[in-house]
């Protein structure tokens, strides 16, 4: 349980600072920040998130995100691999969402592991771990998972899981999400903060 130990002792170091930026994740936010958030999660797809989101704001302040043609804003995402496709993601992302229906059930939905099925199959390049990214960026993420490399990494370390599957299937991704969760619970940490300390823990800072 030494590795436990430590865990906790980081969770200390960063409690405040997790807690803080969880709170900033819930407040509540317009139509155009939640789409932001959206369009941030499409791209961290082997990029930096810290990269990511500075083109998030970069393409804001060009008044590109919500207006700008696919060829502007494949322009402007030079730092992101895939850049083409991305640009793509971003411009049909934005058709589904600002049809009222979907921004609507964003906003007003209870059943938030409805909601995550459902935008995995509307929102073109969103995934499992995209999409849980995004609802905990918009507040909604106090029991699901964002499984990427830094968390499989970790719960391989802690002996969640024996070993780091290859491919997530929707089937593997719940699998594991739920022995997150069981963790989560059995260290006393709620799995938002548990999220965002393994990630800072791997990366020494709070992020997104």
């Amino acid at each position: 349980m030494e590795n436990i130990k430590e865990l906790k002792e980081v969770y200390k170091k960063f409690k405040f600072e997790i807690r803080n930026r969880l709170k900033e994740f819930s407040e509540k936010k317009d139509d155009k920040e939640i789409f932001a958030e959206l369009c941030f999660c499409l791209l961290t797809p082997q990029t930096k998130a810290e990269i990511c989101w500075q083109t998030i704001e970069m393409l804001i302040n060009q008044n590109l995100l919500f207006y700008g043609t696919e060829k502007q804003i494949a322009e402007n995402l030079k730092k992101i691999r895939f850049n083409k496709k991305k640009a793509n993601y971003i411009i049909e992302a934005r058709k589904e969402f600002f049809r009222e229906n979907l921004k609507d059930y964003i906003k007003n939905t209870k059943d938030i592991h409805a909601l995550r099925k459902f935008l995995v199959k509307k929102i073109k390049g969103f995934g499992m771990k995209e999409t849980s990214h995004f609802l905990r960026n918009i507040g909604l993420g106090d029991n699901i998972a964002i499984l990427d490399r830094h968390i499989l990494k970790n719960l391989k370390m802690y002996n969640i899981i024996e070993e780091i599957p290859e491919r997530l299937s929707q089937k593997k991704y719940l699998e594991i999400e739920k022995k997150f969760i069981e963790f989560s619970k059995k260290i006393n940490i709620k799995p938002s903060e548990l999220d965002l300390l393994l990630w800072a823990k791997e990366t020494g800072f709070v992020f997104k």
